[in-house]
């Protein structure tokens, strides 16, 4: 399985943004499918994720309430909608898949994931 994310750029604070991570060379229905992101000089974060099921999300507390996971499980996407974005939410972010047989567990732990897209960067100005 290959990912590719886009959609990052400059935003302002309290903006919006829509990340997109397409899959290619395998299909991702048994996938729960994770968004992470990196900032300069620090450990790459949980963000969000959503089974494979699409019918259960998890979000890292700071970002809950502000984005959305979603995924488009015909199209092979996974999408992160970020509102009200903030200066602290500035990082390359990773869309991840992790193989699971659970429907309901989710990972909120990199090395859960077994693959990773390219990252997208994602700068919000003050």
């Amino acid at each position: 399985v290959q990912l590719q994310a886009c959609g990052g750029g400059l935003v302002q604070a309290g903006g919006s943004l829509r990340l997109s991570c397409a899959a290619s060379g395998g299909t991702l229905s048994r996938y729960h499918m994770g968004w992470f992101r990196q900032a300069p000089g620090k450990e790459r974060d949980f963000v969000a994720v959503i089974s494979w099921r699409g019918d259960v999300t998890y979000y890292t507390p700071s970002v809950e309430g502000r984005f959305t996971i979603s995924r488009d499980k015909a199209k092979n996407m996974v999408y992160l909608q970020m509102n009200n974005v903030k200066p602290e939410d500035s990082a390359v972010y990773y869309c991840a898949a992790e193989r699971s047989a659970d429907p309901t567990y989710l990972s909120a732990y990199v090395r859960a994931y077994e693959y990773w897209g390219q990252g997208t960067l994602v700068t919000v100005s003050s």
